[in-house]
């Protein structure tokens, strides 16, 4: 039992998947036209876009970051590979660098033009510029690279210029020292033990001031900021240099002073002469430090500067990076086609028409038996169209209808049908000559009654005249033989055309003259096949519960949902059995109405009883000039 609920439950969804399916691709094929003329203009619209715009070039070229061999102690050390080639990244684009570059190539640079980016797992840096001239493009990636090479020297160059100039000065003044101190020696100057204090002490007092200042300078920079540290290092090998020297100044003060004669004067027979010499001893022996000492930082400052090397210039582009042409194309088409699915979804949307049989037995709950394309144009007069073509597709449309309308009146035989329609020029009269003359071809007595007498077309279709009618077997009692009509093509026709027009034709149909008017033709036919007005009017409901089957006929596309949904409601109050639906005037592009679509007789499928032809159309004659 559960494997059985299983298998329709399974089979319930795939028919809904079906069904879907169908109806887009319904939709798409409707549509198509719209869909593809947005992607035309889209991708249109992307080309000449593209056209206008200016072509922008690009140029790359790659620098590496190499971290000194002999690196000491400094800002540097303490950022990894990674961290210091971000920091050269973020230097390339600032505004000194782009204004140094700017100045020498003699046009302006905007930070918008340049980006750069780290390769990934190594330490070089990919610099990509921007521009509108090919030639300028590479020009620019390469300036820079020289402009940051440039500004990472002398960014480097100021760290330790303040301590070069320091060192420098002295090593000027002891220069300006040694060479008195000979001068003094040379001219065997006697110079007093008093001078030489007075001249240590000017020499020791700036330095005490220096020192103080120093260290004072120090204590009052916090050196938990990253930027302090390098200013503390900096004051502290000042100081350092400093210490020693006031130290070494401060001794030879001492000794002066306390022993009154230079530290190791000689033995010189002049104590004066011997002091001097050995006071010069100490000033070259200074000197020499101070020269040291200025090697030293300049050493440091080399080994401490990270070079930038560009190992990839930047070469001339031989195409523009931007428009992308084919890029917007696409981009555009999709944009279009987006659109026109858009402006598809607000036409289905609004538009409240049934399409489809699927559609149809959905909304309305029964049956599509029959299935009609739009027929050649004919004149007035001419032979009914089954007739005139027997072996069209039209025709065994008919056929088909006319089988089904047999197997729905197994159990309940149809021998009066109605043939009408929601709305006008839908194809009801079409459908009921055809129908007609169809059950005629079968050799079945048949009258046709043109009961819309509101406004007839069955004796324009069929050629006949219409003097006397319907109206006249209400008005003037005649003889229904002496007001039918037969054509020599269809010998088992009866033909009743409607007559004079009556003021008053819902009342004359609802009458019990009109039941015995169906009774009499009962009894000489097979088949009484009634075209009645649209359901906009009362008469067909009036006479639907007079005939034993109603048959709806609708044209897709045309026929409103609401209207379709209100016309069955009306004859089912009006106590009619409304058998089913023909779907007519179907254009012949519509395949998805008859590749392989059966049409089902109200036994079909809930019955286990399938009756079905395929309609297959081999041609495609002009439309049908029919409006009734």
């Amino acid at each position: 039992m559960w494997g059985l609920l299983s298998s329709f439950q399974f089979n319930h969804d795939a028919w809904e998947l079906s069904m879907d399916l169908k109806e887009y691709f319904r939709i798409v094929r409707h549509w198509a036209w719209l869909l593809i003329l947005g992607l035309i203009l889209g991708g249109g619209g992307g080309y000449i876009a593209s056209r206008y715009q200016v072509p922008v070039y690009e140029a790359s070229t790659r620098v590496m970051i190499l971290r000194p061999s002999h690196e000491t102690a400094s800002d540097y050390t303490y950022l990894s590979g990674q961290q210091l080639t971000q920091t050269y990244i973020q230097l390339v684009t600032t505004r000194p660098v782009l204004e140094a570059a700017s100045e020498q190539l003699g046009y302006e640079i905007a930070l918008e033009q340049v980006s750069a980016q780290q390769i990934r797992d190594t330490q070089v840096i990919q610099l990509t510029v921007e521009d509108q001239s090919p030639e300028h493009v590479a020009q620019i990636a390469n300036v820079l690279v020289e402009k940051l090479i440039e500004q990472n020297e002398n960014f480097q160059a100021v760290r330790f210029t303040s301590a070069e100039a320091s060192l420098h000065d002295q090593v000027q003044q002891m220069e300006a020292q040694i060479s008195s101190l000979q001068t003094v020696i040379s001219q065997i100057s006697n110079q007093n033990l008093k001078d030489q204090i007075a001249q240590l002490e000017a020499q020791i007092t700036p330095l005490q001031q220096e020192v103080l200042v120093l260290e004072q300078e120090i204590a009052a920079l916090p050196d938990y900021v990253t930027q302090n540290k390098i200013i503390i290092a900096e004051k502290q090998a000042r100081l350092d240099q400093i210490k020693p020297l006031l130290t070494l100044y401060q001794e030879i003060y001492s000794n002066l002073v306390v022993l009154g004669q230079p530290i190791e004067a000689g033995n010189s027979d002049d104590p004066q002469l011997a002091q001097l010499q050995s006071t010069l001893g100490l000033y070259q022996q200074i000197y020499i430090n101070l020269l040291s000492s200025l090697e030293t930082i300049r050493l440091a400052r080399l080994q401490n500067t990270p070079n930038i090397v560009q190992i990839e210039p930047a070469s001339v582009p031989d195409m523009p990076v931007r428009p992308r042409t084919l890029m917007n194309i696409v981009l555009a088409a999709i944009v279009g086609l987006m659109l026109a699915v858009g402006i598809v979804f607000i036409f289905e949307h609004l538009d409240d028409t049934l399409k489809t049989p699927d559609e149809v037995e959905r909304l309305l709950g029964i049956p599509v038996l029959g299935f009609v394309a739009e027929m050649q144009y004919r004149t007035k007069g001419e032979e009914v169209y089954v007739a005139r073509q027997p072996r069209s597709p039209v025709s065994e449309a008919f056929r088909s209808l006319r089988t089904n309308l047999e197997y729905a009146s197994v159990q309940r035989p149809i021998r009066t049908l109605i043939v009408t329609s929601p709305e006008p020029a839908e194809g009801k009269t079409t459908v009921a000559v055809n129908l007609a003359a169809i059950y005629s071809q079968a050799k079945k007595q048949v009258a046709l009654i043109d009961a819309d007498m509101r406004h007839p077309h069955v004796h324009s279709y069929m050629g006949l005249p219409n003097h006397d009618g319907l109206s006249n077997l209400f008005r003037d009692q005649k003889n229904i033989q002496k007001i039918s009509h037969n054509k020599v093509s269809l010998p088992h026709l009866t033909i009743i055309t409607s007559g004079n027009l009556p003021p008053n034709p819902a009342e004359l149909l609802g009458s019990d003259r009109m039941e015995k008017i169906l009774e009499e033709l009962q009894a000489g036919t097979e088949m009484v096949v009634i075209d009645t007005p649209p359901s906009l009017v009362a008469d067909g409901q009036v006479l639907a519960a007079k005939v034993d089957a109603v048959l709806i006929v609708i044209r897709p596309g045309v026929t409103r949902a609401e209207a379709a949904r209100s016309t069955l409601e009306t004859y089912k109050r009006a106590g009619a059995r409304v058998v089913g639906v023909v779907l007519n005037r179907i254009p012949r592009n519509r395949s998805y109405y008859y590749g392989g679509y059966k049409y089902y007789s109200p036994y079909s499928e809930s019955s286990g009883y399938f009756t079905g032809v395929n309609v297959e159309l081999e041609e495609t004659p002009p439309t049908d000039a029919a409006t009734d």
